[in-house]
């Protein structure tokens, strides 16, 4: 415990040096000076008079521990000192023999001697030197250093940083102030040590100088190499690292590359931290079988606009003989305009050529969680939007343009959707109507524009207006919700329809009516107590016919039959088609609620279709539902636990005894760093399905470790390895499609990982890459391939980081 300084008390307190000194603190000193120095030695010294023994200070709590103390508090805080023995005069001098220690806020010394000049602030120690400064330790022999400004040297210094848990060893530190430091034939590493005599880590810095920037966490290595495992394994010379997750500026590592058709890949990154809220990559490329390109990437973010842009340019590929290019923007911005506040979204992206989405994998490419083909769909389509949109109170307006680039596969062509050039959207909702009515409407204009080549039929405007009113009826039990709707639509062609139109007009009205009833109860299933519900739900829509085959198709496909869409009056989504409807629907659901939580643990469900008259209004060239009974749909999801999920849907056809589309999706989670999804999928043809499909979709994360026993006694430790991986296989053609699978392997200062990764790319052909990656904790990542933890969270279900440290430590961690 520290005390005030007293002839009796090993502990001295000395004033701030640069504090102006009170006529109190004065009188004080100049009683103190007079008494003989052999006074200041700690009590029980044979020259030392004996005293009173004086009662203990009373300690004061204190409202908050400050991580970090205000600039303008350091100059007025008090110093102490103590020591087995302490001379010197107060407000000049101490001088401490044995245990030495000088305490002032967040700043301990402690050594074997020292000596402390108040005027100048300079503690000079030697022996067993010892610095604790919010939290960083060093260690050395001998220590010159002004305190409070923190300039001076160290010898023979180890320094343990906080925040990263980095140490190392040093010939000699400079202070030159509180956050900036010089260490000379230094070594830097995050590995922890053991109790091993023979401990070394597995990856250390060595280097000639390295200058440690706290105030920016970056630290700058000179004329340094880097060690892994005891081998020297790649020059640094001048290399940057970051001392925290701040972000900072510099040379990035490099990564090389491995592709099946490009060759061998080296790219180097250069990060340009311009400000807090811009930043800019840029990344020159060199493959080998393809030649040079550069990419960059900006962002940016303000109060009221954000967003990216990207570009990427090779000036002439080898294989394919042409240059090469891709851009994307993307901004967000909330205008201020007399009308109220208006949002502006922007996306654009588009590419040189057909190939670019096979030969390249770029930032825009926004890979969906699909596989195979499908995923194919979303990538070889390339948006270019821009919308305007403002709101205020019961209304809002949008203003907005689509125009898409299409990536053709001679192999598999697709037609591209319509462009809207532009579309005008308004809708208003009043939010209170007399009587307990809820209305909308909605009204829109759009010119839609295709290519020639694609469609017979010709490019047009279309204007439509909605407009729907119902009446909710509520209860605790139950709910009856009738429902009106009048929808008008307007066409007006380029050029003339095959009968010769230039326009056409539609008129419908839907009449809807939409009930349920709620029941519950208390029930026990498997020791466990549950609230049930029974949930049964009927569903009436009517529409008239109204002949509609000669009207094109711009933005019209038919709804998924699934629990959400059985629900709905029309079975198209879009407006080019409104079905004629005199249909049924009777569902059921039942739940298991944890009562405490209100959590659902299980939920079944079935419902099914009564049709009354056949649908005549259909797609293009598909035949009317005559059908009077639709598929049966069965649903069913399981969480019992939190570590157990499964969800499952069956369409099932009564008529021919079996399943017209299945999906079964089952999770394993017990815990951080495991997971393991299993899924599968068929779908016959159908009026909705033109190619069936038959797959099984494996992903996992998990330690191996694990499977001969060794857990660790935690979710996740140094030391072990991970396999992680997906696989999707198709039943029909018997071949995998997509795959990923690799290895991970974690220690308590770098984490490992190979990755293989085989992603079809057409219906006959594939790319294959080689990702691997080592992660030097606190330091930097060095990649084999592209990044593949990139890979890894966009294709494996549920996969976590490693090494991941979202714990900020604090000083008081390591108190001295």
């Amino acid at each position: 415990m520290d005390r005030p300084f007293s002839p009796h008390a090993p502990s001295t307190r000395l004033p701030a040096p640069v504090a102006p000194r009170r006529p109190l603190a004065r009188l004080a000193a100049l009683m103190l000076c007079g008494a003989p120095l052999a006074v200041l030695a700690q009590a029980g010294d044979g020259d030392a008079p004996p005293q009173p023994d004086q009662p203990a200070p009373v300690l004061r709590t204190s409202p908050r521990l400050q991580e970090t103390l205000p600039p303008e508090v350091r100059p007025q805080l008090p110093v102490f000192v103590r020591g087995d023995h302490v001379t010197g005069q107060p407000d000049i001098r101490a001088i401490i023999d044995g245990n030495a220690e000088l305490r002032r806020g967040d700043t301990v010394i402690r050594a074997d001697h020292m000596d402390y000049d108040v005027a100048e602030d300079r503690a000079k120690a030697s022996g067993h030197v010892h610095i604790n400064r919010a939290g960083n330790l060093y260690d050395g022999t001998l220590l010159d250093l002004r305190v409070d400004a923190f300039n001076g040297f160290f010898s023979d210094a180890r320094y343990r940083f906080l925040q990263t848990q980095a140490h190392g060893e040093a010939v000699r530190v400079d202070f030159i102030d509180r956050d900036r430091s010089v260490v000379h034939d230094a070594t830097y590493t995050t590995c922890q040590r053991d109790n091993e005599a023979s401990w070394q880590p597995d990856w250390i810095i060595r280097a000639k100088t390295i200058h440690l920037d706290r105030a920016e966490d970056v630290g700058q290595a000179e004329d340094g190499v880097l060690e892994f495992k005891g081998v020297p394994v790649l020059p640094v010379g001048n290399i940057s690292f970051p001392l925290s997750e701040r972000r900072k500026s510099g040379l990035l590592p490099p990564t090389i590359g491995l592709n099946s058709v490009s060759g061998v890949e080296y790219s180097q990154p250069y990060y340009w931290n311009i400000a807090p809220n811009r930043d800019a990559t840029i990344t020159p490329v060199l493959m080998s079988r393809r030649g040079a390109a550069v990419g960059s990437e900006f962002r940016y973010l303000e109060p009221r606009y954000s967003g990216e842009l990207t570009a990427d340019y090779m000036p002439k590929d080898a294989l394919r003989d042409r240059q090469r290019w891709s851009y994307g923007v993307r901004h967000r911005a909330a205008l201020d305009t007399p009308m109220g506040d208006m949002g502006l979204n922007v996306d654009l992206r588009r590419v040189s050529d057909n190939d670019y989405w096979r030969d390249f994998t770029p930032r825009l490419f926004s890979h969906a969680s699909t596989t195979g083909i499908q995923s194919q769909y979303v990538q070889r389509l390339l948006p270019g939007q821009a919308s305007l949109g403002w709101a205020r109170g019961e209304q809002s307006l949008s203003l907005s343009i689509t125009k898409w680039q299409t990536l053709q596969d001679v192999t598999a062509p697709i037609t591209p959707p319509y462009d809207r050039m532009p579309q005008l959207h308004w809708r208003y909702q009043p939010l209170q109507l007399a009587g307990g009515f809820d209305a909308t409407v909605d009204a829109d204009h759009t010119s839609f524009q295709a290519a020639p080549g694609y469609y017979t039929q010709p490019n047009g405007k279309r204007s439509y207006a909605v407009a729907q009113l119902s009446r909710p009826f509520l209860a605790p039990g139950g709910f009856i919700t009738p429902k009106v709707q009048l929808h008008a639509t307007q066409y007006q062609f380029d050029a003339p329809l095959a009968g010769g139109q230039t326009n056409a007009s539609r008129t419908l009205p839907t009449f809807s009516l939409d009930s349920g009833l709620v029941f519950e109860r208390e029930a026990q299933f498997f020791g466990g107590n549950y609230l049930q519900t029974l949930e049964p739900r009927a569903f009436y829509t009517y529409t008239p016919y109204r002949d509609q085959s000669q009207l094109p198709v711009y933005d019209t496909a038919p709804n998924d039959f699934n629990f959400a869409s059985v629900y709905t009056e029309n079975a198209f989504g879009g407006n080019d088609r409104i079905a004629d409807n005199n249909l049924f629907t009777l569902g059921v659901t039942t739940r298991l609620l944890h009562p405490e939580t209100g959590a659902e643990a299980a939920r079944f469900g079935v419902a099914q279709r009564l049709r009354f008259a056949d649908q005549r209004v259909t797609m293009p060239g598909a035949l009317p539902v005559t059908d009077r009974v639709s598929d049966v749909l069965l649903g069913a999801g399981i969480n019992w636990t939190p570590q157990w999920s499964l969800d499952s849907t069956v369409q099932y056809n009564p008529k021919t005894d079996r399943s017209q589309r299945t999906t079964l999706a089952l999770r394993y989670s017990p815990g951080s760093f495991r997971t393991v999804s299993a899924a599968y999928r068929m779908q016959k043809v159908t009026n909705l399905i033109a190619v069936p499909s038959e797959q099984i979709d494996l992903g996992w994360q998990w330690p191996i470790n694990d499977l001969w026993g060794d857990r660790g006694g935690k979710s996740r430790a140094g030391g072990r390895w991970y396999s992680v991986g997906r696989l999707n296989y198709s039943l029909q053609d018997r071949k995998l499609v997509d795959t990923i699978v690799g290895l991970e392997y974690e220690s308590c200062c770098w984490v490992g990982r190979v990755v293989l990764e085989r992603l079809q790319s057409s219906l006959i052909t594939a790319n294959t890459r080689l990702l691997f990656q080592i992660e030097f904790s606190g330091f930097s990542r060095l990649s084999l391939g592209s990044n593949p933890l990139t890979a890894l969270k966009r294709y494996v279900p549920g996969y976590q980081f490693l090494g991941d440290n979202t714990h900020q430590p604090s000083r008081f961690s390591q108190y001295d």
